[in-house]
């Protein structure tokens, strides 16, 4: 059982104070001054000593008995008809029970959630053997400012909202090697996207990579009749995630998980445009110099090399 935050002593200190009473002969008041506690207090816990318990750990304060509980029959008619996906509402007008005691039993059960009917997916985890085989990409959208917000300053009276409107970050990850590029761009309309998509392909190409398929979500400029054109154009094969699954794209969404920690958060930037001038010296490093976990602590550059040399 977890410690209380507020307790006084340890384990270890209830058993020192009581065989400082026991075996050292201290009086009960010497043992709980000594431990910083009240003499009825070490009198409560050297009764449970003398009585055998020579671990003096907390106590459940949960009843044995609760009375008044719904009983096992009707808890099990509720886990039966949760299963059939029947809402807490439905169930108690089934059973005319109070919808705040069906609440209570699903939580009880661990049923409260409709996600928890089903048993918990694994993980796809799953790597494409070479460069440019399959790329993501996703769009982070980032307010534009004047001057710093209540991220840097706090909130508080007189706080003032320095926000200009929004910028696209559109990101571009390779699924085998991590490689990454990113861009600022002023929206995620359908011709901006493409355009991303063109110069990232380029931006590969320069470094040997030729590529084949392409990953996004299920956003408007990804379904517009332009992308799938430049697609078609191209050679290059379109995938969508799977709709409200944003763990298809994964490697995306956690390249953009350390983009936000490590460059657009990571210091206090007196603009966006000050805060888009690091952008460029971050992505170096990260494909450069920065260690990845799952590259077997390489760098993307250092992956991309020895794939070539395979």
């Amino acid at each position: 059982m977890k410690l209380h935050g507020n307790a006084r002593l340890t384990p270890y200190q209830r058993v020192l104070m009581c065989q400082r009473i026991e075996h050292e002969l201290w009086t009960p008041l010497e043992a709980a001054t000594a431990a910083g506690c009240s003499e009825r207090t070490a009198y409560r816990w050297l009764a449970r000593f003398r009585a055998g318990d020579h671990q003096l750990q907390d106590r459940s304060s949960a009843p044995g008995s609760v009375p008044g509980r719904t009983p096992a029959e009707t808890e099990a008619v509720i886990e039966k008809l949760r299963r059939l996906r029947f809402t807490s509402t439905r169930i108690a007008a089934e059973l005319s029970m109070p919808t705040s005691t069906v609440c209570a039993v699903l939580k009880r059960l661990g049923l409260n959630r409709l996600s928890k009917l089903e048993p918990v997916e694994p993980p796809n985890r799953y790597c494409r053997r070479h460069p440019g085989e399959l790329i993501h990409i996703d769009v982070k959208k980032l307010g534009r400012f004047t001057k710093p917000g209540h991220r840097v300053t706090g909130r508080g009276p007189g706080t003032k909202n320095y926000k200009t409107g929004w910028e696209a970050v559109h990101v571009c990850v390779d699924d085998t090697t991590r490689l990454a590029y990113v861009e600022i761009l002023a929206n995620e309309t359908a011709a901006m996207s493409v355009g991303f998509l063109e110069r990232a392909v380029a931006w590969f190409a320069e470094r040997g990579v030729t590529v084949e398929r392409v990953m996004t979500d299920n956003g408007s400029p990804y379904r517009s009749g332009l992308w799938a054109l430049w697609c078609a154009d191209n050679d290059v094969r379109h995938l969508r995630t799977r709709p409200y699954r944003p763990r298809t794209n994964g490697k995306a969404e956690r390249f953009i998980q350390t983009m936000l920690r490590e460059w657009a958060y990571a210091a206090t930037y007196q603009t966006s445009d000050q805060r888009g001038i690091a952008l460029a010296p971050w992505l170096s490093y990260y494909n450069n110099r920065r260690p990845h976990s799952a590259l077997g602590h390489k760098t993307p550059n250092t992956r991309l090399d020895e794939t070539r040399r395979a």
